[in-house]
């Protein structure tokens, strides 16, 4: 699934009143499908491809379901996540999440 994005993230803090531990140091992010239902998503690693970096983010509530993958690019040393429009580059990236996914879950 390709999500339109809208990306603003979420400042955890001691005072934020999310109710959840912040002890663990998070990027957590709120992400807009294309039909405008946010989401609190969760950066769980990166990878890169083809001198492209990439991050995969999982739904905080719901981290069974898929992930989702975005290009992480750079401009004025700052990084945005970026939808992934071209479809060889999602066959390209996405065939490496799933080899990354398999291995995680035979290491465990």
């Amino acid at each position: 699934m390709k999500w339109g994005i809208t990306l603003s993230e979420h400042k955890h803090d001691d005072n934020c009143g999310c109710g959840h531990d912040h002890e663990q140091e998070e990027h957590v992010f709120m992400v807009s499908d294309e039909d405008g239902v946010e989401r609190e998503m969760v950066m769980v690693f990166t990878f890169e491809s083809e001198n492209q970096v990439y991050a995969v983010l999982l739904d905080r509530n719901n981290p069974e379901s898929d992930g989702i993958i975005f290009r992480i690019e750079e401009e004025n040393d700052e990084a945005f996540l970026v939808g992934i429009e071209d479809d060889q580059e999602w066959d390209r990236v996405t065939k490496i999440y799933e080899e990354i996914a398999l291995q995680e879950n035979n290491s465990q």
